[in-house]
């Protein structure tokens, strides 16, 4: 069998066509905030793909480039500002940091209604406790992909293979909340093969190159692989063998087209409705 794929940039222009819908419909604008600290060539890429994005669906979309050597307490003064601009809906510090900056202080510094990332605290506690909150975007997209592959969640065996903050985590509170029957497994777990094997979805968010192999997956299972690995000959690969498992699964996302652009659509979703909440107050 050839497995079904989920093209993740068409699933994205849609999701961004009814974004700028939303907003079209609005009497305002909604401003979203990037502060990029230092020069990482990878992160300078991302947030211009994301200010072009934003500013076509109609959002107000501007970037704060802070030189490398700015201090964890200026960056902070910084979020401090925008917290309290009236205009500045959403706000995203762009991760990784500097070294000598505390990635956690910083974003506990963001105003959990203006966190698009969905990495503050209390959104975290929103989202494990199933109360309304802003949701990390990589996990918001994975849900839409697999609304996409029509996958029924409701009582199925999903395996989420990777335990970080940003996806691992959040990802198994999202699929929770479906009425999935989910396991958290990791690098750690012994005979990972084997807990792929009982998985009806499988997302691979481990960042490792290529681990899940074809022969690791049930005939016919939703493979959503969520990893980005650059390697040495400087081609772009997932977490999951794709040449192996597009074979056996029944639909699978690629490395590049899949998760990806899904994460950026979703912050444009999260950022109306921040705006929105925060005009209505609720």
């Amino acid at each position: 069998m050839s497995a079904r794929i989920i093209d993740g940039k068409a699933v994205a222009a849609a999701l961004r066509a009814r974004v700028a819908e939303r907003v079209a419909a609005l009497s305002f604008r909604p401003g979203l905030v990037v502060v990029l600290v230092g020069n990482n060539p990878a992160s300078a890429v991302y947030v211009r793909s994301k200010d072009r994005a934003a500013n076509a669906t109609g959002i107000t979309a501007r970037t704060i480039r802070l030189p490398s050597e700015t201090s964890e307490k200026a960056l902070i003064t910084q979020i401090g500002r925008l917290n309290a601009d009236p205009t500045v809906d959403g706000i995203l510090v762009q991760l990784p940091l500097p070294p000598l900056v505390a990635a956690q202080a910083v974003i506990e510094a963001v105003d959990p209604d203006k966190d698009v990332d969905g990495f503050h605290p209390l959104n975290v506690g929103r989202l494990a406790t199933g109360h309304p909150g802003l949701v990390p975007c990589t996990p918001a997209g994975v849900m839409k992909l697999l609304a996409e592959a029509n996958a029924s969640l409701d009582g199925v065996r999903a395996l989420v293979l990777g335990r970080s903050t940003i996806v691992g985590r959040p990802m198994a509170a999202l699929l929770l909340a479906a009425n999935a029957t989910v396991t958290t497994a990791h690098t750690h777990t012994r005979d990972l093969a084997a807990e792929c094997r009982r998985a009806d979805v499988i997302v691979a968010a481990a960042g490792r190159p290529e681990l899940v192999r074809g022969d690791w997956i049930a005939p016919g299972a939703t493979v959503i692989d969520v990893g980005m690995n650059r390697l040495s000959d400087g081609r772009l690969v997932g977490d999951v063998a794709f040449a192996e498992a597009v074979e056996v699964a029944g639909t699978i996302t690629p490395v590049p087209g899949g998760v990806g652009p899904m994460t950026i659509a979703c912050l444009l979703e999260n950022t109306v409705t921040a705006a929105l909440r925060r005009r209505s107050g609720s």
